[in-house]
């Protein structure tokens, strides 16, 4: 087989090229193959099936950088990444792809000393472009122009376009209230939808999972599932209020593809397998908690006993008893604080009731800040774990001579706090400062049914709403789930309340009994991450 290519332009210049092919007898040959790619260790690219003429326009127009490909070797053992440069080589078209693994022997995208891409090193495969293949794995990813594979009918419902560029969180409700709005559930999607909502409507505290750049330690298809979830999903979230099932679907085949989490398209699952799968092992972003043990963690589930004389706790309570119980810290303020509640499967509940705090005082669980003696009131130096045994975590801090008066009946052990000199004079003399999170979210569940809670906004008196991703339906079958969003303005001031639900709607009850996990934010810490 020979070819017939556009005029060659210089290597620098990185032009796309259109194949011509003109017989079907071509091998390449051990010579050809040395200059025009870096052979892998466990074998080369391989010749493939000759592809008809009239089909070169559509092999063109599928494969393009950004890509996901794959490449067969002359062992049967097949590469997979994504086409990060596509140009000519030694009068060559050729592709640089980016391989999922490290295979030895491979470059970090240079080319005759000239960087083409960049990749860690052992990633880069320079392969004649029609022994690339569209990857198998993901040729039944749904086109975002093609939702009808999933049975959604697309002539009743909203557009939903690609909104490229940054959209910034929407700080009040507004107008979104309402049917149709919202992200669309779909086959078991409402863990998802649910957690996304949550996340990225009003609040930017995860904005920085959208926009970090890609590090040569990334898988090669972090850009795409970036782009998709930006691109697909929160822009026109934010932009246009609703979210077409469709583009959630192609962010969940991708991370089942992708992550080790396996139904992601199909299966009931948890906020936290998804947070895993995405957040953690695709996205690769910094653990939201640092523990003094050393551990780092996204989200932070609840262990505690029950008290059987507790009948409605709060956050605040089961969190302090929690840390008192596990004895560990956290190393520095989160930006976000991610509290599973302490429940176990969709059935079983520890209590059958948990009131969300609006605000959450981490002070004493962060370690290194200066804290308050719980006698009287100034620079604590000692933490006691005995004293406050059964009380607040507050009740374990005390300074010098509260301690000595505390334990001269007592044989309890003390543990010094640490404390920054250079502040010391001055806290002595001045009220010690709290720290406080704010509760934005709290995502429920009942009957394997996920819903959220979510605050449109800032501060104590912002409004709240509801959102269900698959409040209606239409049609049987062959219908569509038809997210919907309910304004609940006095959410905040229930929650203010010692117990709401006696003067509360239905709908709000659910905040005590279903709730499955509580979403806090510190937006001073956010504004440096």
């Amino acid at each position: 087989m020979s070819y017939s290519y556009l005029p060659v332009l210089p290597i620098e210049e990185i032009p796309l090229c259109v194949l011509e092919y003109e017989n079907e007898d071509y091998v390449c040959s051990a010579e050809q193959r040395e200059n025009v790619y870096d052979s892998p260790a466990l074998g080369s690219p391989r010749a493939v099936a000759p592809i008809p003429k009239a089909s070169v326009d559509i092999l063109q127009d599928e494969i393009g950088v950004g890509s996901l490909v794959e490449v067969a070797t002359d062992v049967d053992q097949h590469y997979y990444g994504v086409v990060r440069w596509i140009g000519i080589i030694d009068d060559t078209a050729t592709a640089g792809v980016e391989l999922e693994e490290s295979v030895c022997g491979l470059g970090d995208g240079s080319r005759g000393g000239v960087q083409l891409f960049e990749c860690a090193p052992g990633r880069a495969l320079f392969v004649p472009l029609p022994l690339c293949r569209r990857d198998a794995r993901f040729r039944d990813t749904p086109p975002p122009d093609r939702p009808d594979l999933h049975h959604v009918q697309l002539s009743e419902q909203p557009e939903c376009p690609v909104v490229p560029g940054v959209i910034p969180p929407l700080t009040s409700l507004g107008d979104l209230a309402g049917k149709n709005r919202g992200i669309q559930g779909h086959h078991n999607s409402c863990y998802l939808d649910a957690t996304l909502f949550a996340m990225f409507t009003f609040t930017s505290v995860f904005d920085a999972l959208l926009y970090r750049p890609p590090e040569p330690e990334d898988s090669p298809h972090y850009s795409e599932v970036q782009r998709v979830l930006r691109e697909e999903i929160v822009n026109p979230l934010r932009k246009h209020g609703y979210v077409r099932a469709d583009r959630v679907m192609k962010l969940r085949t991708l991370l089942e593809r992708l992550s080790d989490v396996p139904g992601l398209t199909s299966e009931e699952k948890d906020p936290e397998e998804f947070l895993n799968g995405l957040v953690a092992q695709i996205l690769r972003a910094e653990p939201f908690l640092k523990l003094s043990s050393g551990q780092e963690a996204f989200c932070y589930q609840l262990f505690v006993e029950k008290d059987e004389h507790v009948s409605l706790p709060t956050v605040q309570q089961l969190l302090e008893q929690s840390f008192a119980t596990s004895g560990v810290k956290l190393s520095e303020v989160p930006a976000a604080f991610i509290i599973q509640m302490p429940r176990f499967g969709k059935q079983y509940k520890l209590y059958q009731r948990v009131m969300p705090s609006p605000l959450l005082d981490v002070t004493d669980l962060i370690e290194g800040l200066p804290r308050q003696c719980a006698v009287c009131g100034g620079l604590a130096r000692w933490e006691c774990a005995e004293c406050a045994r059964g009380a607040a975590l507050d009740a374990a801090a005390l300074c010098r001579a509260c301690l000595r008066r505390a334990h001269s009946t007592r044989q309890h052990k003390a543990t010094p706090l640490t404390v920054f000199e250079e502040y010391s004079s001055i806290l002595e003399s001045c009220p010690v400062p709290r720290v406080y999170m704010e509760l934005f979210a709290v995502l429920c569940i009942e009957t394997s049914h996920y819903v959220a809670f979510v605050k449109a906004g800032v501060g104590h008196d912002a409004p709240w709403c509801f959102f269900d991703s698959m409040a209606d339906r239409k049609g049987e079958r062959d219908g569509y789930n038809i997210p919907e969003i309910v304004s609940m303005k006095e959410v905040g001031a229930w929650l203010s309340e010692a117990d709401p639900a006696p003067r509360a709607p239905p709908l709000a009850r659910r905040l005590l009994a279903d709730a499955y996990m509580c979403f806090y934010r510190s937006p001073d810490v956010a504004m440096y991450r």
